[in-house]
């Protein structure tokens, strides 16, 4: 098992309707250094301006990103190389960041590598600590800064802390 942090941007609230405009991925490990990242070509001509101001992109600057095909062809090599037999999909927000991998994968490629299944990072910590009210994000050496990849890092950040300073069993 291979955790995969994963962290998205988009410019609307539902793939399909709207695009996902970059994206970050590290493979959780106590060295961080094995990243993705993509900038994303729109594949719809709706957009919400405040969704996208989130990302800190433009949207003539979004229509100049790279092919999304292109691109999550080499992310399926990315988590395929780095994931090894049985990737897991992690993130702050798996609801959100899920439901745009997923079907980026499913739309373009046919498959998704991490299979049906995602874990979220939040429901770790509030199990972790007992308390549904809490919230992992003071754990983050990292800041978030909507920058998938600092994103990404931070979060990952947070989940070694949990296993190494509060006990967390999880293979990493």
């Amino acid at each position: 098992m291979t955790y995969i942090m994963v962290d998205v941007e988009t410019d609307g609230p539902i793939p399909s309707d709207f695009s996902m405009i970059c994206f970050g991925a590290v493979v959780v490990d106590d060295a961080l250094d094995k990243t993705f990242y993509a900038q994303l070509r729109p594949i719809s001509e709706r957009w919400i301006p405040e969704s996208l101001a989130i990302s800190g992109f433009s949207r003539e600057q979004t229509l100049g990103f790279d092919d999304p095909l292109e691109l999550m062809s080499k992310f399926n090599d990315w988590v395929k190389e780095h994931g090894g037999d049985r990737p897991i999909f992690i993130s702050d927000n798996n609801g959100f960041d899920w439901q745009f991998i997923n079907f980026y994968f499913h739309h373009f490629l046919g498959e998704n590598p991490f299979g049906y299944s995602s874990t979220n990072l939040g429901s770790i910590y509030k199990g972790l600590v007992k308390d549904t009210f809490k919230n992992f994000k003071h754990l983050r050496k990292t800041s978030h800064t909507h920058n998938p990849l600092d994103d990404v890092i931070g979060n990952a950040e947070a989940l070694l802390y949990m296993k190494k300073e509060m006990g967390l069993q999880i293979n990493l």
